[in-house]
């Protein structure tokens, strides 16, 4: 999680494609920046009174790529390890499991998951591009687009980047918007 491959902002005058995926791995980079690096005390720390660390947001966010692209989108079953987790005795099970974990762990799961929507992603704008309904039906029988789907998951990221901000001040003073280049 050291290579930082950020785009300085999604296309000026790109496509509305271009411009979301733009956004989005903006977003993905902005957050891969904010927890690179650390070892797993630095992913536990927080930031008083909150008790978020860098190791749930990585979590949460593996967990958030899966749900949207693997399990929405596509409407494949979940995959490990959120497969094996009991949602309804512990809704809160990818925060607190964090600590759990070591980095390479996390930084591994929060990889691989977004990797597995990239290619989710891929598929889907070969067959329907952004008009493609996902699989998951909502409380109201509705199918979100892919459309959607990413810019659910812009604003995931947007909300979790400025938390990262915060908590990565506390862990060693790091601040700033993105990496130095």
């Amino acid at each position: 999680m050291t290579d930082y491959d950020l785009p300085h902002e999604a296309p000026i005058a790109g496509t509305e494609l271009e411009t979301m995926l733009g956004s989005l791995e903006r977003q993905r980079a902005i957050f891969a920046w904010k927890c690179g690096g650390l070892d797993s005390a630095g992913l536990q720390k927080s930031h008083p009174p909150s008790t978020m660390t860098l190791g749930g947001l990585l979590k949460h966010l593996a967990l958030c790529e899966d749900e949207y692209f693997t399990n929405r989108l596509l409407g494949a079953e979940p995959v490990a390890p959120w497969d094996a987790v009991d949602w309804e005795a512990d809704p809160e099970w990818e925060w607190h499991s964090a600590a759990d974990d070591t980095a390479e762990q996390l930084y591994a799961l929060w990889n691989a998951a977004a990797d597995r929507s990239r290619v989710a992603v891929a598929g889907v704008l070969a067959d329907g591009g952004l008009d493609h309904l996902a699989q998951y039906k909502n409380g109201r029988g509705e199918s979100p687009t892919l459309r959607r789907l990413l810019i659910d998951m812009i604003e995931e990221y947007a909300r979790h980047a400025g938390h990262a901000d915060l908590i990565r001040e506390t862990v060693d003073g790091l601040t700033g918007e993105e990496p130095p280049r």
